[in-house]
């Protein structure tokens, strides 16, 4: 299953995944620091929020495109149905 993520989509994704690379840098400049627990884990969930975030628009791109890609025909419905189970088990990964 190949994601075709252009244009918006595609900035969206980056600029979230973007963000939480500098969040677990920040993160571990933190820790080195010896700063705070409660601020250490504030910007790590920050950084969890931002990943999860990236992954639930990858699948929800892919569930539209990979639907709208299988069309019409006698193999159709198994297809939808075997793509919808595994993006199903990729959300449920995130989840």
């Amino acid at each position: 299953m190949e994601l075709d993520l252009a244009g918006a989509e595609l900035r969206s994704v980056l600029n979230r995944l973007r963000r939480a690379q500098g969040q677990i840098s920040g993160v571990i400049r933190m820790i080195e620091e010896g700063r705070d627990c409660e601020e250490v884990v504030t910007q790590l969930a920050a950084a969890s929020r931002a990943l999860d975030r990236a992954g639930f628009a990858i699948i929800a791109t892919g569930l539209q495109q990979c639907l709208t890609d299988i069309g019409d025909g006698p193999k159709a419905d198994a297809e939808r149905d075997e793509m919808r189970a595994r993006l199903e088990k990729l959300f449920l990964s995130l989840a």
